[in-house]
């Protein structure tokens, strides 16, 4: 591996700690690099399009575990722990590109998706059989390469390796949790079924639990941290990735192109049945419930898109989900000032929980 140069924050600064994460999967991916070159060309691709997919982003995952240690510990090694944290964003990369061609999203963060830039490749040369086959499989095969260097960055990450042992213990629930939630979205897809409790369901372990209750379990046991404390964690850190995740549902039907990244109503499009669909499919009847429902999962223009949007806010599944995102968030909140952690992390994390469910993108 190469040697590591990664920025290292001594206080919270947000855009600081981001380019200390960037930088270490860098060099990650750099080391990986070194050696895989010789296996030519087709290898060398595959990095490249893990360096892209590791690039960018808010980096949540990350903070919530740097700030799972710091609320038990100060760190004893930045760089190392540095590293741990950004083990995650290799899970969460893993994920996307995997949802993405699950999904058959065309988009990512205003890149072609995985499958859609290796699909090109092979129609660009002329290749033989079929692109669509060869992006769906370098689709896999990079998703499978993410989640195996995650598991390497984290054993590797240079802390004890007894308190990396007892991360890893819960690294492992986190890949079968949302491993397991996600072929839950796929199977309520693929049932069109809109029930409001399968949704949270999916919510809870497709994204709220490795989003942010897990990595601050990982950061935590890193540092120590006993079972209760652990606890009291949970009852901040999964009613507020719920409030995260919801958020991002309705960034899926109502944000903006230019920022988000992904075109207008994209889970509309994909056939996403969210908590926000399933609170609107539960009000609309007739024909205003028939078209909603039909329409998910297929080609929408941008006024069907806009229409569906009106169906949407006028059943008042937009604003239902709103108050549910306050509530769970002043959930969170309430557990994270009773909590048994120093005051330096609680008032981090109170600035993150904001971030996290008040954003645009």
């Amino acid at each position: 591996m190469t040697e590591s140069h990664e920025v290292v924050p001594t206080t919270w600064d947000p855009t600081g700690f981001r380019d200390g994460i960037e930088s270490t999967l860098q060099s990650f991916v750099d080391g990986q690099a070194s050696w895989l070159a010789a296996l030519g060309e087709d290898a060398q691709r595959l990095v490249e399009h893990a360096r892209v997919s590791v690039s960018g982003g808010k980096r949540f995952r990350a903070s919530f575990c740097w700030w799972g240690h710091l609320a038990i510990a100060e760190p004893t090694d930045h760089v190392a722990l540095l590293r741990a944290c950004a083990s995650l964003e290799l899970l969460h990369a893993s994920a996307l590109v995997h949802d993405d061609y699950m999904d058959a999203s065309d988009v990512r963060r205003g890149r072609p998706a995985t499958h859609r830039a290796f699909e090109a490749l092979h129609r660009d040369n002329g290749w033989a059989a079929s692109a669509a086959q060869y992006g769906a499989s370098a689709a896999i095969l990079l998703g499978d390469l993410l989640l195996s260097w995650s598991d390497e960055l984290l054993r590797t990450c240079g802390l004890p390796p007894d308190r990396v042992l007892d991360a890893l213990g819960y690294f492992d629930l986190t890949r079968t949790e949302v491993v397991t939630g996600q072929f839950l979205d796929v199977s309520a897809q693929a049932r069109a079924t809109s029930e409001v409790d399968l949704a949270m369901r999916v919510v809870r372990y497709k994204s709220a639990k490795y989003s942010i209750e897990r990595p601050l379990h990982i950061g935590a046991a890193l540092a120590g941290g006993t079972p209760p404390v652990l606890d009291q964690l949970s009852r901040f850190g999964l009613p507020l990735g719920e409030a995260f995740q919801l958020r991002d549902d309705l960034l899926g039907v109502f944000g903006d192109p230019e920022v988000t990244g992904k075109p207008a109503g994209d889970d509309l499009v994909e056939g996403k049945r969210t908590v926000l669909i399933a609170l609107a499919l539960e009000v609309l009847q007739g024909s205003d419930r028939d078209l909603l429902d039909h329409s998910l999962g297929k080609p929408l223009g941008e006024d069907e898109v806009s229409h569906l949007r009106e169906l949407i806010t006028g059943s008042g599944a937009h604003e239902r989900v709103e108050h549910l995102i306050t509530e769970l968030t002043d959930r969170a909140l309430d557990a994270l000032t009773s909590a048994s952690i120093r005051d330096d992390a609680r008032a981090v994390l109170r600035e993150l929980a904001a971030a996290a469910t008040q954003r645009t993108v």
